[in-house]
């Protein structure tokens, strides 16, 4: 049985590609842009995971909270450090996020499982 971790990785390789095949120069720049926005440089790769997992809860993206859960636990955040951050994001989020927040765990479970 697939598990969502899989699923979801699937799901967004499978529609990377595709996009991607299109040949747009724009969305391949943001695409991109994007890529080189996460890498290190004045800050560490943790650091901006994070930072992208605070900004995704606020804005209530679901697929944005999974891809930097899986990001941040790749590149060696602690279920403490993720837990402060999502305390933050639904401090500044409001209660609107707790949803959001109750997923974001739900997916963090999951992949400290694998």
């Amino acid at each position: 049985m697939i598990d969502q971790v899989d699923e979801f990785n699937a799901y967004r390789q499978k529609m990377n590609d595709k996009i991607l095949r299109e040949n747009n120069k724009v969305l391949k720049r943001i695409f991109n842009l994007d890529t080189n926005a996460f890498a290190q440089g004045a800050l560490d790769i943790k650091t901006k995971e994070l930072l992208g997992l605070v900004a995704s809860l606020v804005l209530r993206c679901d697929d944005c909270v999974k891809y930097h859960l899986e990001s941040s636990h790749k590149s060696g955040v602690s279920k403490d450090q993720v837990m402060e951050t999502l305390s933050i994001g639904t401090l500044i989020g409001g209660t609107i996020v707790i949803p959001h927040l109750r997923r974001a765990y739900e997916y963090w479970e999951t992949l400290e499982s694998k």
